[in-house]
């Protein structure tokens, strides 16, 4: 199969009308925002283009999403789905919202293992829920006795029964690429049952495996709920749908989940998954291929354009956690400042000035994210190198 990360050339990729290729001026080169350059896998577009001929535009229903994730999690990871134990949802992060709205109290908390995906604080927040933050380690793995701690110290039952506090879990770890393991994960279940702390784990990168093992949240803990859905790993973040998956002691938790949320996923954007997630598997084989060769172009560039910028590869994901503290561009008022893109601040701001390459900056990602960029691999290998060329010249 061919590469799909050369099957677009860039004067095509510029004719895009989606966010990564339009925010930045023409002359930037966007290595930014969770999309990826390719073209959807054949069954999906076929999928979507007959649903379209047969005028098939309504309402979802029925579980085809459910039973389709079922298939891929079995045949990827050995793990077994509950189809009544699904909701569908419209994406990964209104679900979250839900769960932290129907599990914890207003003025609840939030705990996430930053450096995470902004909107984990942005909607913790918007959920009138306060976040509090139980760091990775350096070795940017769980840090699980500070995850003890802050779980010891906000968790708890609420006086209307609920738990004080979620834990906003996210595997494969984005902007890291961290996944956890099974024995760090039941760790966690460990300590949020001794704590009274409920889990929700954002698992949308999961597919996109390299080298590690991966352990759907749902397996380790009964009482615990996985966030799923196709968008990342097979390029339909425009086409809006996601899935949840509870343990086996949450079909109480999943039946409360109100109308408004479980009415709002598309039924063409579920046409487009269902096909990704049961016929799409050699597809994504193929972009796995394609993006360990740009992560081991990504070493090589680094090395020989800017040494003074550390990676240390992640297990999984199409992104890479580059470190500039060394750099030229480290930037000594660089703080967390968490936000959704977080342009503004950082050596994102230098690579966007002085280099014309736009990056998501660390700082948005909480604490452990000063200082560092979130760099997109899921495109073309030429653009890598002119991006990496670029930041080297400044760096």
């Amino acid at each position: 199969m061919v590469n799909p990360f050369e099957q677009v050339p860039l004067d095509r990729l510029r004719e895009r009308t989606s966010i990564k290729w339009r925010f930045f001026e023409p002359d930037v080169l966007p290595m930014w925002v969770a999309e990826m350059d390719v073209v959807p896998a054949e069954p999906i577009t076929r999928a979507v283009h007959d649903a379209m001929l047969r005028g098939d535009t309504g309402y979802l229903h029925g579980t085809g999403y459910a039973d389709a994730f079922a298939g891929f999690a079995a045949e990827r990871w050995g793990a077994e789905v509950v189809v009544e134990r699904t909701a569908l949802v419209s994406d990964v992060m209104m679900g979250a919202f839900e769960l932290i709205r129907q599990l914890t109290p207003p003025g609840g908390t939030v705990i996430v293992n930053s450096p995470v995906y902004p909107p984990f604080h942005a909607y913790s927040v918007h959920a009138e829920r306060q976040v509090v933050e139980a760091p990775l380690g350096d070795d940017l793995r769980l840090d699980l006795d500070a995850l003890e701690a802050v779980c010891e110290r906000v968790g708890g039952t609420a006086p209307d029964g609920r738990s004080r506090a979620v834990l906003l879990l996210c595997n494969p770890q984005n902007p890291t690429g961290t996944v956890h393991s099974r024995v760090e994960l039941e760790r966690v279940a460990a300590i949020a049952d001794r704590h009274g702390v409920r889990v929700v784990s954002d698992e949308i990168h999961a597919p996109l495996l390299f080298d590690a093992t991966f352990t759907p949240y749902w397996t380790v803990d009964p009482r615990g709920f996985s966030l799923s859905s196709a968008s990342k790993a097979f390029n339909l973040a425009g086409l809006r749908t996601a899935l949840i998956v509870g343990g086996a002691e949450t079909a109480d938790d999943l039946a409360s989940i109100a109308e408004v949320v479980s009415h709002g996923p598309s039924h063409l954007a579920s046409i487009a998954h269902v096909a990704a997630f049961a016929e799409s598997g050699a597809w994504l084989d193929a972009v796995l291929d394609g993006l360990r060769e740009n992560r081991a172009l990504l070493g090589r560039l680094l090395a020989e354009h800017a040494p003074s910028i550390r990676w240390q590869p992640g297990e999984a994901t199409f992104l890479a956690w580059l470190d500039c503290r060394e750099s030229r561009v480290a930037d000594p008022a660089a703080r967390p400042d968490p936000g959704y893109i977080g342009l503004s601040s950082g050596p994102a701001k230098a690579f966007l000035e002085q280099a014309r390459v736009g990056l998501s900056a660390g700082e948005a990602f909480g604490t452990g994210g000063a200082n560092h960029v979130r760099f997109n691999l899921g495109t073309r290998p030429d653009v890598i190198e002119e991006a990496v060329r670029r930041m080297g010249a400044i760096a």
